[in-house]
């Protein structure tokens, strides 16, 4: 930010040990243990004077060199409190920090630097002067300020801001029943670093007001970050509300355990100088990109970094819209939820993002999300039972760290997903895999493929079953994400301001895509021992629209029922257009099943299979086992057409072409 020029009366006072200033933070301040030797020997050093009073007037500065005390303070407009190159200011009143405000996102500096605003505070006032805690992301630097500061060598007071730091006690290893709490911006509870190893018990954090950067953390309640580093959450209780006010971040291969947690983060308000259809530029972005057709602008948490590892146990993670666990920016990460909740309270969102080739692990948790369960860019999931012996195998293999006696009380169950539209959105490649008992309830269609080759495997034997509020248990149609224009004369690189807008006419046929045998690229779909009742369509164009020459569907039943419409289809939505007007229209489409162009569907009844077809379905390929078969529901009958030719339906046949089913 730009101070005004006329600098003011320096503040000092008798020096006193920096340990020491827990005593004018309140009565209930925590008892602090001292600091490891390496940290002690550079904490500052800070005067205090009993009831003063500090006014800072229109047009001055007030240059702070050491953290300072005061009963009153009084900011007039125009009035500046400043603190010298790699050093950054907090003020709290009563222990909690407030007063902070973040610059313009367009002042220049990526709006990350934080001044205290004009007003008059009074109350037991600590300004407090710590050295600087600069981190960088992307073209941007963060100046973080937050109420611990822990490292390899345990908390860092002179980074730390212990006047935030309210009950509790706290050491180099450890901080048990503490309280954090904010009502100013962009201000952090505890940073974890550099190979630190601590444990949080029973903390109570409540921010209210605006972070800025969810991909480095900048404003998060708890971030645990850098190479051996292992933060243990244990009994909190988190509460925020603002624009990327997140909870918990985990970030470059640190390993984030959170135990017996509530955690809630609601939506703030956005800066008006922020581009209305937002930004997917990750320096600035603040709310979600419209075209998941989702809003919100907080997500509970995020997982970032290389081989990072976030693991929720036995806890509630919430939030308002957007997202409850994010892993987003990072590669090869690990995400897992065992015996939670994840949910999101405001009608729209998703319950977990993947992206990067992470790996998700969801045992015995409890989905009631808006939206989606998943939105898939790229990864691993799976969602089945919490038994010992898979609790016990991932406590093991990702040093979750569960005693004997933890893992002794967490009971067995199965997952339950409640989804308000769909469970999965493929954007990218990857596979889902369900299986234990877990429910899945979807509002609308269970699967949703974005021409990729996003592939599921379920398996009931231990009762998984899967119901769609649409009847569309599965549905691969061409991408309608509008993409993000460049943009100039702004800070971020982009703007999420495109269109989309759907084909007319018919597809071209590709003279080189084969429809009738399984390609590398299809979506998949591999059902065992489950009874299935619902619709599944291909509604790709191919033949070089979205330059794509066609995409199949292969689906594989063994020892399953499936009754409903199997069928490439054409695919419409209720508008033509797509922007961010209706990006709620996004995924929501009505299929009209067609003969296959470029969108082949092979079908495979397995051991044990039966197909009841209940419309007419158009086919590429139909291979039965030989006790496998195909019927029509009560009182009908269903005929099979090969090329136009009548023909039999045999077990333990394979009929490829253009096939078509009618019931009758």
């Amino acid at each position: 930010m730009t101070h005004p020029s006329r600098t003011g009366p320096e503040v000092t006072y008798r020096a006193r040990p920096r340990a020491l200033l827990v005593a004018v933070a309140a009565a209930m301040a925590p008892t602090l243990v001292a600091p490891a030797a390496a940290h002690a020997a550079s904490a500052k050093k800070t005067k205090v004077k009993a009831g003063k009073s500090i006014t800072v007037a229109s047009g001055e500065t007030l240059t702070l060199t050491e953290t300072t005390t005061a009963t009153s303070l009084t900011i007039e407009e125009g009035g500046v409190i400043a603190v010298p190159d790699g050093y950054s200011l907090t003020l709290t009143v009563n222990g909690v920090e407030t007063g902070s405000e973040l610059a313009a996102l367009t002042d220049g500096n990526g709006g990350v630097a934080t001044a205290i605003a004009a007003g008059t505070y009074s109350g037991t006032i600590v300004l407090d002067v710590a050295e600087a805690t600069d981190v960088t992301y992307s073209t941007l630097t963060f100046p973080f300020r937050q109420a611990l500061y822990v490292d390899s060598d345990g908390v860092d007071e002179s980074k730390s801001v212990p006047s935030a730091v309210l009950g509790g006690t706290v050491t180099d290893s450890a901080a048990t029943g503490i309280t954090l709490t904010s009502d100013g911006e962009a201000f952090n509870g505890v940073y974890v670093a550099d190979g630190g190893t601590y444990t949080l018990t029973d903390p109570t954090i409540a921010f209210d007001g605006n972070g800025r950067c969810d991909f480095v953390g900048y404003g998060a309640s708890i971030v645990g970050t850098g190479s051996g580093t292992t933060l243990v959450i244990d009994g909190a209780t988190i509460s925020n509300e603002g624009v990327v006010r997140t909870a918990v971040i985990a970030d470059a291969t640190a390993n984030v355990i959170v135990k017996n947690s509530t955690i809630h983060c609601a939506d703030g308000t956005v800066p008006d100088e922020y581009p209305a259809s937002g930004t997917g530029d990750t320096r600035y972005m603040i709310t979600v990109p419209w075209m998941l057709g989702i809003s919100g602008n907080v997500r509970a948490t995020n997982l970032l970094g290389t081989s990072t590892k976030a693991s929720y146990v036995n806890s509630s993670i919430s939030s308002e819209k957007w997202g409850a666990l994010s892993v987003d920016g990072g590669s090869y990460c690990t995400l897992t939820a065992i015996n939670s909740t994840i949910a999101n309270t405001g009608g729209q969102g998703y319950g977990s993002y993947a992206i990067g080739n992470v790996t998700e692990h969801f045992l015995g948790c409890t989905f009631d999300v808006g939206d989606y369960a998943l939105i898939h860019w790229g990864a691993s999931a799976h969602y089945g039972d919490s038994t010992a012996d898979a609790v016990a195998d991932l406590n093991d293999s990702l040093d979750i760290g569960l005693t004997s006696a933890e893992l002794s009380a967490l009971p067995e169950q199965s997952t339950t997903i409640d989804a308000g539209r769909f469970m999965v959105l493929w954007y990218a490649a990857g596979s889902v895999t369900i299986d234990g008992g877990t429910q899945v309830n979807t509002g609308e269609t269970t699967f949703m493929c974005k021409a990729v080759a996003g592939t599921v495997t379920v398996d009931g034997s231990d009762g998984a079953s899967i119901s769609s509020g649409t009847g569309v248990l599965f549905q691969l149609m061409d991408t309608d994400r509008p993409s993000s224009v460049t943009v100039s004369g702004e800070p971020w690189s982009s703007e999420t301001i495109g269109t989309y807008t759907e084909p007319t006419g018919s597809p071209s046929k590709s003279s080189s895509w084969v429809t009738t045998a399984t390609q590398s690229t299809d979506a998949k779909g591999t059902f065992t021992d489950i009874d299935l009742t619902g619709d599944f369509y291909n509604s790709v164009w191919g033949g070089g629209n979205a330059s794509l020459q066609g995409q199949n569907l292969t689906l594989s039943f063994t020892g399953s029922t499936v009754e409903g419409v199997i069928s490439a289809s054409t695919a419409k939505h209720s508008v033509s257009t797509i922007t961010s007007t209706e990006y709620r229209e996004i995924s929501e489409v009505t299929n009209t099943p067609s003969a296959v162009v470029n969108n082949g569907v092979l079908v495979t009844l397995g051991a044990g299979s039966t197909w009841t077809v209940t419309g007419t379905s158009y086919l590429s390929s139909l291979t039965l086992a030989s006790d496998a078969s195909v019927t029509a529901p009560s009182g009908k009958t269903v005929t099979l057409t090969v090329d136009g030719t009548t023909t039999a339906i045999k077990a333990g046949s394979t009929y490829t072409g253009a096939l078509t089913l009618t019931v009758s």
